[in-house]
């Protein structure tokens, strides 16, 4: 991803104490990503950062929707998503970031950029199984569903098939009561 300005921190003129920071996610934010697994979203990310003498503690929290196909229907809906995290930023002789939630940044650096975090942790927030919220009440009124309605065997069919008994199978119930 291209860095971009909005998501960039300069802490280095911020005074000791939390400063608060807010961000409106759309689609475009993740075409920068190259992730394409929905179709739309509005996710609200609150950023909290907390200038220490030595440290920086930024904390995230997000609360949104994401337009995502059903993983059994595949109709598109609207799956509401939150979560939050956490990152300790020091500082060190070289960049590191190989653990989720420490950061270390070379001595002379002067801004965080929090745009890699804000992705990471909406897509991690959106569930393995995405299930529409009809499919699980009941209420989901589709073309799959209508014609697969249609094709179902009714009741009936099927009572009146169990009724026209093979009489090869009468003659060996006939056997078993014989006893």
């Amino acid at each position: 991803m291209k860095s971009t300005n909005e998501y960039l921190i300069p802490f280095i003129g911020l005074k000791i104490g939390k400063h608060h920071f807010e961000y409106n996610i759309e689609k475009k934010f993740f075409d920068e990503f190259n992730f394409d697994e929905f179709e739309s979203c509005a996710v609200k990310v609150n950023v909290v950062l907390e200038k220490k003498a030595t440290m920086l503690e930024v904390s995230f929290a997000h609360k949104g929707t994401v337009n995502v196909p059903c993983d059994l229907t595949g109709e598109q809906f609207d799956l509401p998503i939150k979560g939050k995290i956490k990152l300790v930023v020091q500082f060190g002789e070289e960049f590191n970031n190989d653990n989720d939630e420490l950061l270390i940044l070379p001595h002379g650096e002067h801004q965080i950029d929090l745009a890699q975090y804000i992705y990471e942790m909406i897509v991690l927030s959106i569930p393995p199984k995405r299930v529409h919220p009809g499919v699980k009440d009941g209420t989901l009124q589709t073309e799959a569903l209508k014609r697969l309605n249609e094709l179902q065997v009714k009741d009936e069919e099927v009572i009146k098939r169990e009724e026209e008994s093979d009489p090869r199978w009468d003659e060996l119930k006939k056997l078993l009561t014989d006893k």
